[in-house]
């Protein structure tokens, strides 16, 4: 069986030893282990906050739009981590596998801490199931809306699901054309959840940062608390056109969300887009998407731990 392995010798996109002791420092400084178990907290130095861990045989949603025809494995990605200088990760649920997380949660028990999870319920899940997760290391759920109907956020079960979500301090992942944000981030802003938007927020990659709805966005972003991951920048415009939307994007959304909202995420295994990227080039890109060492140091490090509340 075919499996995505990118790893070998860090390349010139690795953290830099001076990039770990600045993320630490700012992460002491930011009270990164507030709500969190300290005694069990394992520092982070610099984590990666998307990417996906997943292998042929698993069950498959019935509405999935692709499934890949690779492995992608926890093994696979720890190696990437590990290769490119990186104490933590995330793995987000892919859509293909929809609502059975089984082998997400085998991942983060077998990563030992390192790892936390985002994972796809349906909004009629028990609390207990909810806790239950929480407890194995999730510490949101993602809505990727991509090509689906927007939900109907004021209809039951959802302003039940969205108070337990809040409850628990867990966040809320949304991928959807930035064009849509307005319809879908004020109904979960009120309900008190963390909003994480996926990849700079998704602007038309012809319109890039021009897009009404990435300046809807900004706006939403400087009166309350959103997230952004500057994550897949290949998947907001074509070639030199996708790093030019992001490279534009990225000060608008410092700006905006405050540098401590936005953190990294490589994507990996880019799915749809792995002929385009490795994982080496996507931390790479990161330092010219951010050439400021001490926001990088933060973006990976002291805001990485506070949004996902990493813990041993």
């Amino acid at each position: 069986m075919t499996s995505i392995v990118q790893s070998g010798r860090p390349s010139q996109g690795a953290i830099s030893r001076r990039t770990f002791s600045i993320g630490f420092a700012s992460m002491v400084g930011f009270g990164m282990f507030e709500g969190m178990e300290r005694a069990n907290a394992t520092p982070v130095t610099a984590a990666d906050c998307h990417a996906h861990i997943f292998k042929r045989g698993l069950k498959l949603a019935e509405s999935r739009r692709y499934a890949p025809d690779y492995d992608a494995p926890l093994e696979a990605y720890l190696q990437n981590l590990d290769a490119n200088g990186l104490s933590h990760g995330v793995a987000v649920q892919p859509s293909f596998l929809g609502t059975d997380n089984s082998y997400l949660l085998e991942g983060l028990s077998a990563a030992k801490g390192r790892l936390r999870g985002i994972a796809v319920v349906d909004p009629s899940i028990p609390v207990a199931e909810l806790k239950s997760l929480d407890e194995r290391g999730v510490a949101g759920i993602r809505l990727n809306l991509a090509g689906q109907p927007i939900p109907p956020f004021d209809a039951e079960p959802w302003p039940e699901f969205l108070k337990q979500i809040a409850k628990l301090g867990w966040q809320v992942e949304v991928q959807r054309d930035a064009k849509d944000l307005a319809a879908i981030l004020p109904t979960l802003l009120n309900a008190g959840v963390t909003v994480v938007c996926d990849h700079f927020g998704k602007p038309d990659s012809k319109l890039g940062v021009n897009d009404p709805g990435f300046r809807v966005l900004l706006e939403t972003g400087a009166k309350k608390p959103v997230w952004a991951k500057i994550s897949g920048f290949y998947r907001i415009g074509k070639g030199e056109d996708a790093k030019a939307n992001a490279l534009a994007a990225y000060p608008m959304l410092r700006d905006a969300f405050g540098l401590e909202h936005l953190v990294w995420g490589s994507d990996w295994p880019h799915t749809q887009f792995e002929k385009d990227v490795t994982y080496a080039e996507a931390l790479q890109f990161l330092n010219v998407l951010v050439p400021s060492e001490s926001e990088r140091a933060q973006i990976l490090g002291a805001n990485a731990a506070k949004l996902f509340r990493f813990i041993a």
